[in-house]
């Protein structure tokens, strides 16, 4: 099984290499569309500013070729948060795969939310054999609010949606790279979904 990180500059991609080669996976590092085009699983992350990394991915025309994958994709962190409609970050238009808006946490709490937090009416085979309200670590300052995709919910200040599916695109808020045994399997259940590619 061939799986590519993308590689566009604004990602986590060492964490998530490591992550897979713990589990015994080699995973490729790459910005080529050929190459992601011919990937079995693309895995998709994202650290830092929204329209900064979007800039970064209209540079290497990789904004028209991901809507375009018809094999399982997995959106980390910002990454899932540029497959929706927009975000308030940098005002940025997204890939508008999810069809929600990503806002920025308000009121009296601590932004951004970094930590532990648990994840509750999972959905999808993302999370097979995983529990309701496990922990998975999470660094973020915006959310994507609860929506028809979404397939898991987090609560911080309000409930919001921690992981997104339509059709083989899967996004999730939290980072299982850092999310010990319960993000590794999460990993592994998204290299065994069924694929239509």
């Amino acid at each position: 099984m061939k799986i590519v990180i993308i590689d566009y500059g604004a990602g986590n991609i060492q964490s998530i290499k490591f992550a897979f080669k713990r589990m015994g996976v080699e995973a490729i590092l790459s910005d080529s569309k050929e190459e992601i085009r011919q990937a079995d699983r693309i895995i998709f992350p994202g650290v830092g500013e929204a329209s900064y990394a979007m800039q970064k991915l209209k540079k290497s025309g990789l904004d028209t070729v991901i809507p375009t994958l018809s094999q399982p994709v997995l959106g980390i962190c910002l990454g899932m948060q540029l497959l929706c409609n927009s975000s308030k970050e940098g005002n940025t238009q997204g890939m508008g795969i999810f069809n929600v808006d990503v806002k920025k946490f308000e009121g009296n709490i601590k932004v951004p939310q970094i930590g532990w937090n648990n994840i509750s009416n999972l959905k999808s085979q993302l999370f097979e054999g995983i529990p309701e309200n496990e922990f998975m670590y999470s660094v973020h300052s915006f959310y994507a609010p609860l929506c028809a995709e979404a397939i898991a919910t987090s609560e911080y200040g309000i409930q919001y949606a921690s992981a997104l599916q339509k059709n083989n695109f899967y996004g999730v808020q939290f980072h299982p790279e850092k999310s010990s045994k319960v993000g590794a399997q999460i990993l592994s259940n998204f290299l065994n979904i069924n694929s239509k590619k």
